[in-house]
C-alpha cells in the first residue's frame, strides 16, 4: 500500500485488493470520505483516477 496526506490533512492511500488496485481518501477524523467504485489492473490508472478525484499528493 501506497500512502500521502494532502495539504488540507486528508489521507489518500493507494492499494491491491479486490480484484485490482483501488484509492481510498480518508478525512483528519479518520471517516472514509472517498473511495474507488471500480478495481484497476494498471496502478497508475488507480493513480490518475484518484486525482481527477482531488488528490494532489504524491503517494508513495
Amino acid at each position: 500500500m501506497a500512502s500521502c496526506v494532502a495539504s488540507n490533512g486528508d489521507t489518500w492511500e493507494i492499494y491491491h485488493g479486490n480484484g485490482g488496485w483501488r484509492w481510498r481518501r480518508t478525512a483528519r477524523n479518520n471517516e472514509i470520505v472517498g473511495a474507488s467504485t471500480e478495481a484497476y489492473a494498471n496502478r497508475n490508472d488507480c493513480i490518475a483516477n484518484a486525482q481527477r478525484h482531488g488528490m494532489t499528493c504524491n503517494p508513495v
